[in-house]
């Protein structure tokens, strides 16, 4: 198997269980796998994450051998892969991987990739978002022939798991419309770690997103962007990994940066943005929470679940309505304070504590009470 190695860091403690968790560098898997773990080791759980897709950055490396051991396998994602052939093998390497490593349980980040796995593992597969809810969200209708083999796919996966998990009950009914009734379905909240409020706000807009992908609705931020008070920074990849791109002309664009480098933004910034149309959870707007800033918040489903009187929501489709609540969250500090206050106080509904709780809890039923097919 050709991969790239990475141990844990020396002097890690021995844990009882060994989850394997997949993972990929490109979008928000990355984060809230790495959230994930670091919650983990207080349940005395290690993980080993398998990666997939375009190889990591040095500081992506860096982070996971922080928290576990990365091992990189030469295997494509499904949304990337042309067809099914291509993503054939993954099945039997991951459960030859986990037999390596002594895994006790399978925690796969795409459903698809449990279809047609073999192994006496539980098996978790999270939904974190995928090109058919993506589909039914953004266009509507009948899915192009050449997505389906990923559907097939992923209904496969999901049937062969002993645990579906969505991040948020919107995207949980989202599968359910697109997929059929998931009967092993729970819903877990995605979470970050770190408490950044306490900063300094100055006058600016920050946002961060895979602008690349139509669904975060990166041209209607920037059209607002040109109507608000305070400059709008972005920060995030504009060149898909298949080539679609995103090019800004109102929004400070910084580009792809190390996360750290986007959560200064968000710890420096008054308001933060998501105007997203397809979001499971959303992980930019729980920072912008944890950082005390005020949040707009495109008004679809998720965000509503979510973050339902702690946020000023806008019509996503409409720049107007993102720039006029912009700008009345800039010329009112009092608002402003009080919407920040809010979303601070429910971002800790959202925490490693409770997630990895949730989580810890999943497995430890699923290896020691394994659940009937």
């Amino acid at each position: 198997m050709n991969m790239l190695r990475v141990p844990a860091q020396e002097g890690a403690p021995l844990d009882h269980r060994c989850v394997l968790m997949t993972v990929d560098a490109v979008g928000g898997v990355w984060r809230y796998a790495m959230e994930l773990a670091r919650g983990l080791l207080n349940h005395n759980i290690a993980v080993v994450f398998a990666g997939l897709g375009p190889r990591p950055t040095r500081h992506q490396i860096d982070e996971a051998q922080r928290l576990g051991k990365l091992v990189w396998l030469d295997e494509p994602l499904d949304w990337i892969a042309p067809d099914e052939v291509s993503v054939k093998d993954l099945p039997a390497k991951l459960v030859r991987l986990a037999r390596e490593e002594g895994a006790d349980i399978l925690h796969l980040n795409l459903p698809s990739q449990a279809a047609g796995i073999e192994t006496d593992l539980p098996v978790v597969v999270v939904s974190h978002s995928c090109v058919v809810t993506w589909w039914y969200t953004m266009r509507g209708g009948t899915l192009p022939q050449e997505w389906e083999w990923m559907k097939r796919q992923n209904a496969q996966g999901m049937a062969r798991a002993d645990v579906v998990v969505s991040p948020s009950g919107s995207h949980a009914q989202a599968i359910g419309e697109c997929y059929g009734e998931q009967p092993t379905l729970r819903v877990v909240h995605n979470s970050i770690s770190a408490f950044l409020h306490g900063a300094d706000k100055e006058p600016l807009v920050f946002a961060a997103g895979r602008w690349w992908d139509e669904g975060k609705n990166g041209r209607i931020l920037d059209e607002a962007a040109a109507q608000t008070l305070w400059p709008v920074i972005t920060a995030g990849s504009t060149k898909g990994p298949n080539g679609q791109e995103m090019t800004f002309s109102h929004a400070r664009d910084m580009g792809e940066v190390p996360h750290s480098q986007v959560l200064a933004e968000v710890k420096r910034a008054g308001i933060v943005v998501s105007p997203s149309l397809y979001e499971p959870f959303g992980l930019a707007a729980l920072e912008g929470a944890r950082a005390g800033a005020a949040l707009v918040l495109s008004d679809i489903p998720t965000y509503r679940e979510l973050w339902s009187d702690a946020a000023i929501f806008f019509e996503p489709r409409d720049a107007k309505a993102l720039a006029h609540a912009v700008n009345r969250l800039a010329s009112d500090s009092g608002l402003r304070n009080e919407f920040a206050a809010r979303a601070l106080a429910r971002s800790r509904r959202f925490t490693p504590d409770i997630q990895a709780g949730r989580m810890a809890e999943l497995y430890r039923q699923l290896v020691d009470q394994p659940m009937a097919a």
